[in-house]
C-alpha cells in the first residue's frame, strides 16, 4: 500500500507545468507554513526576477503552496 501511494504521489510531481489565463506558464513553490509566507515569497522572486503575479495560495498540512505566474521581461 505504501509503495502504491509513492509511486502516486511521484506522478503527481511529474505533471506537465500548468499555464496561465493569459498563457503564461506557473511555478508551484512548496514551503513550511511554520515559518509563514516569505519563503515561499523569496522563492518566487528568485525565480521571477521580474515579478510575479500569485494566481493561488493555500496552506494544509502545515505545507503553504503558493502558485505563481511570472511577469515578462522589459
Amino acid at each position: 500500500m505504501l509503495a502504491g501511494s509513492a509511486w502516486a504521489l511521484a506522478g503527481c510531481s511529474s505533471a506537465p507545468p500548468l499555464f496561465s489565463a493569459d498563457g503564461r506558464p506557473t511555478q508551484q513553490i512548496q514551503c513550511p507554513g511554520y515559518g509563514g509566507w516569505r519563503n515561499c515569497t523569496d522563492n518566487a522572486k528568485a525565480l521571477c526576477p521580474n515579478g510575479y503575479d500569485v494566481l493561488d495560495q493555500s496552506t494544509d498540512n502545515n505545507q503553504n503552496t503558493l502558485l505563481v505566474a511570472c511577469k515578462a521581461g522589459q
